[in-house]
């Protein structure tokens, strides 16, 4: 049997110091079963209603994509959320049919020795789009609002710095031309836990948990009190932020894939085929709960 990572760690949280809630939620339920009492569906979308939404979205994406590429527009999406809220899955399914000479997913690595002593957010404008082009950001500059701070990987200083320049940065990006799209994925604590858990027990899987999803899992109201925070303080008329639940992944990546569809225009968009986000899953911060 394959050695679980970090000695079986989340097992052990989950075991001895999850809440007694969290742990009696995960125990009693399927794999169906949406555990956060305050979502808004019990169940989680059936699989054959999901491939019957996606099919029409994937269509449209591709157009979205051929029309880029012909006029030259230029697209960004931050995928940002909590350790296990889906991103990853979320950015496969919008990612899935599209050219990778034309779409990018960029997830950097922890900064080099040189890059931590560049500008905070010189590293990802290396990145950004080029006519035609699409960028997906597997997490973003907003690791300096959320896990830095909470990790004490940045200075209160630093943070509060990045606050003061942050609108203007994003703002020179809309006036460039550039679509910003920014993302967050929020997950209930009993459905980060058993997500983590399934990665833990799958060796396929397991590469994706780090030493910091392990000690985040104890910091749940330090990420909670930082996201408020910045969700609060970047939500701009000029970049503003959808907040998608993702207790139900099948829901959130298809409330996904049609704020992306939304937020461009392009030559043969289906306003009916897109159909609008569900907004008991997918709106503003306002959405947003801990």
């Amino acid at each position: 049997m394959t050695d679980l990572p970090f000695d079986g760690a989340i097992s052990r949280f989950l075991h001895e110091e999850a809440p007694k809630s969290i742990r009696k939620a995960i125990e009693k339920a399927d794999k169906d079963t949406v555990l956060s009492e305050s979502y808004p569906y019990r169940r989680e979308m059936k699989h054959k209603a999901y491939k019957g939404e996606m099919k029409g979205l994937q269509r449209q994406l591709v157009r979205m994509q051929a029309d880029l590429k012909e006029t030259g527009k230029r697209l960004v999406v931050i995928y940002e959320g909590r350790d296990a809220a889906g991103k990853g899955g979320t950015i496969d399914a919008t990612d899935e049919n599209l050219n990778p000479r034309v779409a990018t997913v960029v997830a950097l690595a922890k900064p080099s020795d040189r890059e931590a002593t560049q500008w905070y957010f010189q590293r990802y404008v290396d990145w950004l789009p080029a006519a035609g082009e699409i960028v997906l950001l597997d997490r973003s500059w907003y690791n300096r609002g959320v896990v830095e701070h909470v990790f004490g990987f940045c200075t209160p200083g630093q943070r509060e710095h990045f606050f003061e320049q942050l609108p203007s940065f994003e703002n020179m990006l809309v006036d460039e031309g550039i679509v910003l799209v920014k993302l967050w994925l929020n997950v209930g604590r009993a459905e980060q836990l058993r997500r983590f858990l399934a990665r833990e027990s799958d060796p396929l899987k397991q590469w994706k948990l780090s030493w910091i999803d392990v000690e985040g899992l104890k910091k749940w109201d330090e990420y909670s009190a930082a996201i408020k925070e910045t969700l609060g303080r970047s939500h701009t008329p000029h970049a503003p932020w959808t907040v998608i639940r993702s207790d139900d992944k099948k829901r959130a990546r298809i409330a996904a894939i049609q704020t992306v569809l939304h937020a461009i225009d392009y030559s043969g968009k289906d306003e009916n085929l897109i159909g609008t986000p569900d907004p008991a899953i997918c709106g503003t911060p306002d959405l947003w709960d801990v």
